[in-house]
């Protein structure tokens, strides 16, 4: 696990958080810690604190000999955590997630009517 690993890592979890979570400005160069404090939030709390782990380990690499005496397995763990959560979000779980939430919609809407009606039925005294 060389320093050169994982800036590949931390670049690979930053490019699958904006184009997975969104937060990416079109033609911007993006790091893992932009995306962090634009996306971070999406992120459920024990795959934030993953990614800050590793990138406090892309910060450390900055510094080659303190680089080269540190231990990256958390690191390594920590970007195949991130990627195995952030790899299945895709065009499919998104139309999924408007799917569901339009359908939701329609059926609070008919449930609202449903009130309504009943209401109006019950005050002139239908029911």
């Amino acid at each position: 696990m060389t320093p050169l690993n994982v800036r590949s890592w931390a670049e690979e979890v930053a490019v699958l958080m904006a184009t997975r979570l969104g937060g990416a400005r079109r033609g911007e160069a993006i790091d893992l810690d932009t995306m962090l404090r634009r996306r971070g939030g999406a992120l459920p709390r024990n795959l934030y604190k993953q990614a800050v782990i590793l990138r406090d380990a892309e910060t450390i690499t900055n510094a080659p000999k303190i680089a080269r005496q540190t231990d990256f397995r958390g690191a390594a763990q920590a970007h195949a955590d991130l990627v195995a959560y952030l790899k299945p979000f895709g065009r499919v779980t998104r139309m999924q997630e408007k799917a569901t939430n339009f359908a939701a919609s329609v059926v609070f809407g008919l449930l609202v009517l449903g009130i309504v009606i009943i209401w109006v039925l019950v005050s002139q005294g239908y029911l």
